[in-house]
C-alpha cells in the first residue's frame, strides 16, 4: 500500500528521530549507573577513612579503643599514663593529645622545686596527700624482765615512716631511752644517716632493779633527729607505764609515735635583723630586744646579755657579746656585730646566739639559744634564707629561744 510522504511522517517517527532517542536512553542508563557506583564507592571510601582514623596511632587498629579506655599507671609508669585520681573526672583523650607532654613535666618541676623549699620539719607538704599532718612514724621495740638478775631489758629494733627534718628531705635518728620519773639516767642508740626507716637492733639493760620498782616506771622513748651543728630536733616519743605490761616474757610491741612534750616550759622570745652584704663578704648582726625571757634569779627575774659565735664547719671562730641588762626580763639591745664571711663559706657557716642570766656568784646561766643556718630549724632557715635573697638589707625576725 502507497502512502503519501507527508501522510507517513505525520504518523509515524523517522529513523532519525528514532535513533536520537535511543542515544538519549542509553546515555541517561549509564549515567545513573555511574552515579550509583560512585556513591557507593564514596560511601565505602568513606567508611574506610573514618576506621583509619579512629585506629591511628595503634599498633593493631582492632584493639585501640579498649586500649583508650583502659589507661593505668603501672608501678614505675610515666606520669603522662597515670589514672585520674580518686573523685576526678577521667582524663578526656583529646585532650591528652592536644596537650603539649611539656607542660605534665614542667608543672612537675614546679612542684618540686616549691617542696624543696619548704623549711625542714614543715608539715604542710602537699606533695604528700592523704598522710595527716601528726603522723610522726612508729617505732617497733621490745620489753621484758629476768627475776633471777633483777635486770630489765629493753630492745629497740626499728622504725617506720619517720618524717623529714633535715634540709635535705631525710633524717638522722636515734633514740633516747629513760626509765621516767628518773630523767638523769638514759641509755642511746646509735645514730642511722639519712634513713626515714631505720633499723637499729640495739638491746640495752638496767640492771639492779627490783620488780616492785620497775613495775612503778615508766619506759619512755624519744625519737630525735641528729644535728651536729644544732640542737637535735624531736621527732616524736612513746611512754608505756610497766605495770601494764606481762614483764615475764620479752614483748614486743609496734607505737605510733606522738609529738614530743617539753617541760622545760618558754624560755622568751629574741628579735635579732640580718643583713648580707656579698660584696663585702660580710654578715652583720643586730640584737635588737627580747620579750618574756625565763626568770633565773630567786627574785623572780634575770639579768641578761647575749653572746654571739661565728661557726665554721662546726668550729668556733669569732665570738662577740652584748651589754647586761640588770633584772630586766624585756631587754631592748640594739647592738651590731659584724662577722666576715665569704660567700663560698656560707653553707657551712652557723651563726650561734646565746642568751645568758649574768650571776656574780656563781656560773652564769643560759635561758636560751638560737641556731641560725641554711639547715637549722624551720624559723631559723626562713631567716637565713630571707637574708640571702634580700642582699644589704637588715631582715629582722623573732625566734623562740631553746634549750
Amino acid at each position: 500500500m502507497y502512502l503519501h510522504p507527508e501522510a507517513a511522517s505525520a504518523g509515524t517517527p523517522s529513523r532519525d528521530v528514532l535513533l536520537v532517542s535511543a542515544i538519549i536512553t542509553v546515555s541517561l542508563s549509564v549515567t545513573i549507573v555511574l552515579c550509583g557506583i560512585c556513591q557507593w564507592c564514596q560511601r565505602k571510601m568513606g567508611k574506610r577513612y573514618k576506621t583509619s582514623l579512629e585506629t591511628v596511632g595503634t599498633p593493631d587498629s582492632s584493639r585501640g579503643r579498649s586500649e583508650k579506655k583502659t589507661i593505668k599507671l603501672p608501678a614505675g609508669g610515666k606520669a603522662g599514663n597515670a589514672a585520674p585520681a580518686p573523685g576526678q573526672p577521667p582524663l578526656d583523650e583529646s585532650d591528652r593529645k592536644t596537650e603539649p607532654h611539656s607542660s605534665v613535666s614542667d608543672l612537675v618541676n614546679s612542684l618540686t622545686s616549691e617542696m624543696l623549699m619548704l623549711s625542714p620539719g614543715s608539715e604542710d607538704d602537699e606533695g604528700h596527700e592523704g598522710i595527716s599532718r601528726e603522723n610522726l612514724g612508729r617505732i617497733q621495740f621490745s620489753v621484758g624482765y629476768n627475776f633471777q638478775e633483777s635486770t630489765l631489758t629493753v630492745k629497740i629494733m626499728k622504725a617506720q615512716e619517720l618524717p623529714a627534718k633535715d634540709f635535705s628531705g631525710t633524717s638522722d635518728p636515734f633514740v633516747k631511752i629513760y626509765l621516767l620519773p628518773d630523767k638523769k639516767h638514759k641509755l642511746e642508740t646509735k645514730v642511722k644517716r639519712k634513713n626515714l626507716n631505720p633499723h637499729w637492733n640495739e638491746t640495752f639493760l638496767f640492771e639492779g632493779f627490783p620488780y616492785e620498782k620497775v613495775v612503778q616506771r615508766v619506759l619512755y622513748l624519744q625519737v630525735l633527729d641528729y644535728d651536729r651543728f644544732s640542737r637535735n630536733d624531736p621527732i616524736g616519743e612513746v611512754s608505756i607505764p610497766l605495770n601494764k605490761v606481762d614483764l615475764t616474757q620479752m614483748q614486743t610491741f609496734w607505737k605510733d609515735l606522738k609529738p614530743c612534750s617539753d617541760g622545760s616550759g618558754s624560755r622568751g622570745e629574741l628579735l635579732l635583723s640580718l643583713c648580707y652584704n656579698p660584696s663585702a663578704n660580710s654578715i652583720v648582726v643586730n640584737i635588737i630586744k627580747a620579750r618574756n625571757l625565763k626568770a633565773m634569779d630567786i627574785g623572780g627575774t634575770s639579768d641578761p646579755y647575749v653572746k654571739v659565735w661565728l661557726m665554721y664547719k662546726d668550729k668556733r671562730v669569732e665570738k662577740k657579746k652584748t651589754v647586761v641588762m640588770k633584772r630586766c626580763l624585756n631587754p631592748v639591745f640594739n647592738e651590731s656585730f659584724a662577722f666576715d664571711i665569704p660567700t663560698e663559706r656560707l653553707r657551712e657557716t652557723t651563726i650561734v646566739i646565746t642568751v645568758m642570766d649574768k650571776d656574780r656568784l656563781s656560773r652564769n646561766d643560759v635561758i636560751g639559744k638560737i641556731y641560725l643556718s641554711w639547715k637549722s630549724g624551720p624559723g631559723e632557715v626562713k631567716h637565713w634564707k630571707d637574708m640571702i635573697a634580700r642582699p644589704r638589707q637588715a631582715v629582722a625576725q623573732w625566734h623562740q629561744l631553746k634549750a
